[in-house]
């Protein structure tokens, strides 16, 4: 895309982000350099899932190889088509995998669409309403009242008998979803808000549920690690029906399993392969699921490699990189060198002179960016693959923000690269400190 097409706000939020040292949150798109391998395979596979199918897909990549990126691409991808996405932080205490229950609460809470922020769930179960009642209308068995409008009593009721069929596979095992659901809109209808409030709650995994609402639902208790596939089986029949043809849900950094205890990495092991399982089952049309790991979560033995059936699962056979397959089950982010880390520079220097300081792209001219990313990456052990979040730090706060603002600025005679160990991540840190170690023991 041209940079000359983005609006003012969409850059300044990516430019915002780069400057905290963060992925940002959308405008992927704009600096997405060396994916353009997997456009037309995942490309496929979200058309695939749009037309009622389900693919499971995993991501490999070093530190720095651009995971997290890659996933809010390619959900930015998804959005497009309509998709609702939510990425999901695997951790040890606050989501742990084989409680899928919290990984549906996290799901649920991360919920977004193109027009809708996390959490979406309320503004898709209203939309999902809205369209029943449309749906009902144009079948044209409401009969009219005497002021020539639709019959109150006869819409609801058609509302409810359609929205039975519509959760008919959903309720014969989960049928408190559906139950919910219907509480939900009566309470939404006759104006009790608290109850509808907690019948939210509790159809998004939320525990502590006031009793008031779980009676008006006639249900019971909280979710538990079995009704949560239930659940995620409900929210999938209403986005489809509201006009969202999938979801997309990344289960990020699942290499944290390979931290915990032997006994709940187990478990979580056994929760991935369960996940699987139901993927190829059917259970999930309009399903995307994606993990991102390392090569040592799928290859090492505290990983994968530990539960046969997962391991066979994914296990794919990769040589020489210009011949990956995007179509694999599992595929392969190579991370940067040198030149894509130049690439990406300039490709943020150029949408950061749009609507910036002329000079902008006559100083910072794709030489200097050159020279910036060879001396960030040298001061990372020359290791350009853990570079580039550093890197882009340092060419938007420290160099592009003042030439931007100081006329006589010039960055090849005013600036002098420096890291601190405050900016820096645990990986970045080990690097950087590795790297000053061993000049210290050059002989002078």
């Amino acid at each position: 895309m041209s940079t000359t097409a983005v609006s003012p706000v969409r850059r300044r939020e990516v430019i915002d982000a780069l400057r905290r040292g963060t992925v940002p949150q959308a405008g992927l798109d704009l600096f997405a350099v060396g994916l353009e391998r997997f456009e037309n395979a995942l490309d496929e596979e979200l058309d695939a899932v749009a037309s009622g199918g389900a693919v499971f897909k995993a991501v490999r990549g070093e530190y720095g190889s651009g995971k997290t990126f890659f996933s809010r691409w390619l959900g930015e991808r998804a959005k497009r088509r309509g998709f609702a996405v939510a990425e999901i932080q695997i951790s040890e205490t606050e989501t742990p995998l084989h409680r899928l229950e919290t990984v549906y609460r996290r799901l649920v809470e991360r919920l977004a669409t193109a027009s809708h922020p996390p959490s979406a769930l309320r503004d898709v179960i209203d939309g999902w309403f809205y369209t029943l009642e449309e749906d009902v209308l144009a079948a044209g068995d409401v009969p009219l009242d005497g002021e020539g409008m639709p019959d109150t009593a006869a819409l609801e009721r058609g509302v409810d008998e359609l929205l039975e069929r519509r959760l008919a596979a959903v309720a014969r095992t989960t049928p408190a979803f559906s139950a919910a659901l219907r509480a939900y809109r009566r309470a939404r209808m006759s104006g009790e808000s608290a109850v509808a409030e907690g019948l939210i709650a509790w159809l998004g995994g939320q525990p502590n549920v006031s009793a008031a609402a779980k009676r008006a639902a006639g249900v019971k208790g909280d979710l538990d690690h079995f009704g949560a596939l239930g659940f995620l089986q409900g929210l999938l029949t209403v986005l489809r029906d509201s006009g969202h043809p999938g979801l997309l849900v990344v289960l990020d950094e699942i290499e944290t399993l390979q931290r915990v205890r032997s006994d709940v990495r187990e478990k979580g092991l056994n929760a991935l392969r369960q996940l699987l399982d139901e993927v190829d089952a059917g259970r999930f049309p309009g399903l995307y699921l994606m993990i991102t790991g390392t090569p040592q979560f799928y290859d090492g033995r505290q990983g994968v490699q530990r539960l046969a059936p997962l391991a066979q699962r994914l296990a794919t056979d990769f040589g020489d990189p210009r011949f990956d397959n995007p179509r694999a089950v599992q595929i392969r982010l190579t991370g940067f060198d040198l030149d894509k880390l130049t690439l990406l520079g300039t490709a943020i220097r150029d949408l950061y002179a749009e609507g910036a300081d002329p000079r902008i792209r006559s100083v910072v001219d794709d030489a200097y960016v050159g020279e910036l990313a060879r001396a960030v990456a040298g001061e990372l052990g020359g290791q350009a693959g853990i570079a580039p979040r550093v890197f882009l730090r340092k060419l938007v706060e420290q160099v592009l923000d003042r030439v931007d603002q100081f006329p006589d600025f010039d960055p090849r005679r005013d600036y002098a690269l420096t890291l601190s160990a405050g900016e820096l991540t645990d990986v970045e840190r080990n690097a950087w400190q590795q790297t000053a170690a061993d000049a210290d023991e050059v002989e002078l």
